[in-house]
């Protein structure tokens, strides 16, 4: 199975290109559906979406905007359980439809942050659109209303998502092997 080294760790696929590719346009296709003949506004969450958010949004046939937000909560491999707004809101989403779109949702907890804080604008829906759930991670119940792909507890690096900053340029994911 291909392997690759970031920094320190070493990974190996779990999750090939032609899976992703596949789901995304699954993804796509009920986002078409769900939102025919509205024009919602796409807010992919940085950095780790935006990999995900441009293959997605080159099948989306309808009439959009994009907004970009910057939520973080991790450093490294682990979560701080602090979140920082580094990036606010930049489009007026009153009575609008909004479709975050999300790399990956483990615990839970940043985009129960976000979702609270879109709320205060009044829009008229938000729908929550990730990559990748960790169920078993987690913390909150959340509404996610488009998902590509369920995955086990553990780290992965690879389209879009990072370690430490590093890793997002690959066309598959990548699961961390454990060190012995």
């Amino acid at each position: 199975m291909k392997q690759i080294k970031v920094k320190d760790k070493t990974f190996q696929v779990s999750i090939p290109a032609e899976t992703i590719a596949h789901e995304v346009t699954r993804v796509a296709a009920e986002i078409n559906r769900d939102f025919a003949g509205r024009e919602p506004i796409f807010m992919p969450v940085l950095n780790g979406s935006f990999i995900f958010a441009a293959d997605l949004l080159r099948q989306v046939d309808l009439l959009c905007k994009v907004c970009f937000i910057k939520l973080a909560s991790y450093q490294g491999m682990q979560s701080t359980g602090e979140i920082r707004e580094v990036i606010g809101l930049a489009e007026d989403i009153t009575g609008r439809d909004v479709i975050i779109v999300e790399d990956i949702i483990d615990s839970g907890i940043t985009m129960a942050h976000m979702l609270e804080t879109l709320q205060n604008h009044n829009p008229a829906s938000i729908s929550v659109c990730s990559l990748l759930v960790k169920p078993d991670a987690l913390k909150v119940a959340i509404p996610i209303h488009y998902r590509a792909m369920d995955i086990p507890n553990d780290f992965i690096v690879g389209y879009g998502l990072d370690y430490d900053g590093f890793g997002r340029n690959t066309k598959d994911i990548y699961t961390l092997i454990p060190s012995e």
